[in-house]
């Protein structure tokens, strides 16, 4: 077929499908890479929480509903994991399935972006996927750029901050408190509540609870 193809043409071609084949192996060699390592990642994180609950192969292997051998060959790689497997593997580890098989990293390095209100910046220092559903946040009152708030807020949850520069005045119902920096303040939200700066600007690290954050994420929509 290539008999009347010019020497060089059939060369350059020749090239061409020896480059298709190399990618076509390479990107089958990442696949079967990913893959591996994502069912290595599954096994191990069967393994460490059956070790955590203290469980033993048999324990997990009788509330799963499998043989010991059979749930010993997944932890060890020795055979491959099937869906039907893994959904009463994770019921019995009281997890779900997408949670035993989830390959999202956590994100470990936050960088937050500035949320401004009038006389507030807030960073957000946490996911939303925090521990526990806490929520931390940075936040810089400015007096100057804004007027104390007149009305007192009050939402479900619970909030703490410490004082990391400046003065805070924190009004909870008809008492104020002035925290200063070093100090720390917690109160209820349900207590009708308004922090602000007093003799110049302020900043808090702060933690509430998901109420809590919604609430100030909503301030800062207005």
């Amino acid at each position: 077929m290539l008999q009347n193809v010019p020497l060089l043409l059939q060369c350059l071609l020749w090239r061409w499908l020896k480059t298709i084949d190399v990618l076509r192996v390479s990107n089958y060699d990442l696949r079967m890479t990913q893959e591996f390592e994502v069912d290595q990642v599954i096994r191990q994180r069967i393994r460490n929480l059956r070790q955590n609950l203290g469980w033993s192969l048999e324990s997990l292997a009788s509330k799963a509903s499998m043989s010991v051998s059979t749930l010993s060959r997944i932890e060890t790689g020795s055979r491959r994991i099937a869906l039907d497997q893994l959904i009463p593997i994770a019921k019995a580890l009281n997890t779900s399935l997408d949670e035993l098989v989830s390959t999202s990293e956590a994100q470990i390095i936050i960088r937050p972006e500035p949320i401004s209100m009038p006389g507030i910046t807030m960073w957000k220092l946490s996911t939303e996927d925090a521990v526990n559903g806490v929520n931390v946040s940075k936040m810089r009152f400015d007096p100057s750029k804004a007027p104390a708030p007149t009305e007192l807020r009050i939402h479900p949850g619970k909030e703490w901050f410490t004082v990391l520069l400046g003065e805070i005045q924190l009004k909870l119902g008809e008492r104020i408190y002035h925290v200063k920096a070093g100090q720390s303040a917690q109160f209820d939200t349900m207590t009708p509540h308004a922090l602000w700066a007093v003799g110049g600007i302020a900043e808090v690290l702060g933690i509430m609870d998901n109420a809590g954050q919604r609430a100030h994420e909503h301030d800062t929509a207005k």
